[in-house]
This record gives C-alpha cells, sequence and structure tokens, in this order.
C-alpha cells in the first residue's frame, strides 16, 4: 500500500507493527502503521490523519499497511451528491418513529447490556464477545477528539447505540451496535449519519475500511457515490 505521510506536527511519529492473523482475510497475515504517541492524537491532529485513511479505535490511531496485501480500503460517502436507494427509503420510513439523544462517552449500564447482546449474537466465540467492562471503555468510551454517543430509541426502549467523531468535513462511524432481533438498524444507522452531515454541511462520512473479497464490509459500498483511498489519495471507483 502507497503511503504519503500526513501532514502532522514532528513530535508525532508513525511505525509498523509485527505482523498478525488477519480478522477479516482467512490465512492472511496483517500489519499496522500506528501514529504515537496516542496522547498527541487530538482534535487538531486527528483530521489530517482521517484525510490519509486513518482509524482509531480508542486511542489507538492506525491504517493498513500489509507487506503482501491492499485489500483493506479507507471508504468514505460523498454526502452532497448522496442519494438514498429506494430500499434505503423503505429503511428510513421503517424507523423514523426513532428518537436520537446525543450522549457524551460515558458509562451506562443500558448501553453495556445491549453491546453484550449485540456481541453474543453477532461475533460469537471472537474475542469481543468476551469483552469485560475494561474493555468496553478502552474501546468505545476513550477518545481525544470530538466524540459522541447517538442513543436511538423505540418510546422508552434502547435499541441501537452509534459512536462517532465529528471532524472539520465530516462524521467518522467508528462503531454501532443495537439490538440483533431487529433487522435494518445498521443501515439506518448509518442512513442517519448521512442525514445529520447534510443538516450540518459536513462534507464526508468515513465508514473505515471496506475489503471487496469480505461479505460482511459489502454493505459499505451499497451508500454510493462513494469515495475509496488508495495511493496516497482519494478516488472515485470506476463504474
Amino acid at each position: 500500500m502507497g503511503f504519503i505521510k500526513p501532514n502532522l506536527p514532528t513530535s508525532i511519529q508513525l511505525y509498523l507493527t509485527a505482523s498478525y492473523p488477519c480478522s477479516y482475510l482467512p490465512g492472511q497475515r496483517a500489519r499496522s502503521l500506528v501514529a504515537a504517541p496516542s496522547h498527541l492524537i487530538t482534535q487538531q491532529t486527528y483530521p489530517s490523519l482521517i484525510e490519509s485513511g486513518f482509524r482509531r479505535s480508542g486511542t489507538f490511531t492506525y491504517r493498513p499497511h500489509c507487506d503482501q496485501c491492499q485489500a483493506c480500503m479507507p471508504i468514505r460517502v460523498d454526502i452532497a451528491h448522496f442519494h438514498p436507494s429506494r430500499g434505503q427509503r423503505r429503511s428510513l420510513k421503517r424507523f423514523a418513529h426513532l428518537s436520537t439523544y446525543k450522549k457524551p462517552l460515558a458509562w451506562n449500564d443500558e448501553h453495556y447490556a445491549l453491546y453484550r447482546q449485540y456481541q453474543a449474537v453477532r461475533h460469537s466465540g471472537s474475542e469481543m464477545d468476551s469483552d469485560d467492562k475494561s474493555q468496553y471503555m478502552d474501546f468505545l468510551l476513550t477518545s481525544q477528539v470530538s466524540s459522541y454517543l447517538i442513543e436511538f430509541r423505540d418510546k422508552k426502549q434502547l435499541v441501537m447505540v452509534a459512536l462517532v467523531d465529528e471532524l472539520p468535513t465530516g462524521l467518522s462511524a467508528v462503531y454501532t451496535f443495537f439490538d440483533p432481533a431487529i433487522s435494518g438498524l445498521g443501515t439506518y444507522s448509518i442512513l442517519w449519519q448521512i442525514h445529520y452531515c447534510q443538516q450540518n454541511q459536513l462534507d464526508w462520512l468515513y465508514l473505515g475500511y471496506w475489503i471487496e473479497q469480505s461479505r460482511k464490509m459489502s454493505y459499505k459500498t451499497q451508500f454510493a457515490p462513494y469515495q475509496l483511498f488508495s495511493h496516497g489519495q482519494w478516488i472515485v471507483p470506476p463504474a
């Protein structure tokens, strides 16, 4: 994967991790390019990293940088030109009754219970399925940038929580968990975030990484038009 160093203070360094088993492609080894030290990744420096294809997990800011594979592609939705498909319009109508509440990154027993329920069904047997309270807090409630939680409620019932980072030009969708018994909530969460960007005149919704060979990530290209980060720049993929 080609790399152009972001415009960062010299105090922030980039280093490569050792290889580890890829979480998405069986039999593959992965490496990450990591920005450090983590305490210097702030609201002032993070936008430049996002623009260069990086992503945040807790205070760990990284980008895939594998030796033999370039399958992970940073992806972002072009907000100004987005128009929902027929199916997406049905999703907006179906969940229009949900109430949303903006919340700070703080411990909430109800959130954690929903997170554990989601992991038990969607990621049974994975490392995330065994996350304890400390791991949950490190992953979702630790940030040095402008981050918050969005609650989605059906009357009083909590059905979904989305963690987002707000940047000068867009939102980064960090993680979403929801009631696994209700289909379609994940799609609605992205549509809601797109609408938020439209209302607040933000240009992009960053959806993390897309891998063409991964069925779990296929939903990301349904939010068109989108751009992919390749060889140091954001490009519009060929039709």
